[in-house]
């Protein structure tokens, strides 16, 4: 049964006929899509802060996976992760940490998220490598959001969520952007 929040989310194919009001972030985002001819659907929606509105999304954008996207580094703080794992599943340190030969990890602070991704906390989303032009932030993604069709994420702000192929993603975006990526298992 479809709820109030649902009945309110509009999907739609592509960038927004108007982009004035949206933030120069977002908009590159969209920019980056239309010029490698990515198909993409968006809805925007209201900044998700409870689990109703974050699943209410996840339903008008499905059968896309809608990963959590979780921003972190070594103790150190030298080493940057972008991880993406679906977003049901549990995320344990010592599981990644091991597999890319690293110290424990753990969330990276605020201002390297600012400083490498060009984003802030809510909206961390893979689309954020595109302003990691020095490639300090490694992309790691569980194995079974790669076996996924679809894959979802923010435009870096989270006001809006767009689903695009997976293939898409791996293929075509992030070499545009010039990172690769490594499967993990959690």
């Amino acid at each position: 049964m479809e709820t109030e929040l649902e009945k309110e989310l509009i999907l739609q194919h592509g960038r927004p006929a108007d982009c004035g009001g949206r933030t120069e972030r977002e908009t590159a985002v969209y920019d980056l899509l239309d010029s490698l001819q990515i198909e993409y659907d968006r809805v925007d929606h209201e900044a998700a802060f409870t689990m109703e509105a974050c699943e209410a999304i996840d339903r008008v954008l499905e059968p896309a996976a809608i990963c959590k996207n979780l921003f972190l580094c070594n103790a150190q703080k030298t080493k940057f992760y972008l991880l993406m794992i679906l977003g049901d599943k549990k995320f344990k340190t010592k599981d990644i940490s091991h597999q890319i030969n690293s110290s424990r990890l753990s969330f990276a602070p605020e201002e390297y998220m600012e400083k490498y991704l060009g984003i802030t906390p809510g909206s961390v989303s893979v689309m954020g490598l595109m302003n990691d032009q020095d490639n300090q932030v490694s992309l790691l993604i569980d194995e079974d959001v790669i076996r996924e069709e679809y894959v979802g994420c923010h435009p870096c702000i989270n006001t809006s969520s767009i689903r695009m192929k997976t293939g898409e993603l791996l293929e075509k975006i992030l070499p545009a952007v010039h990172h690769e990526y490594r499967v993990v298992k959690l």
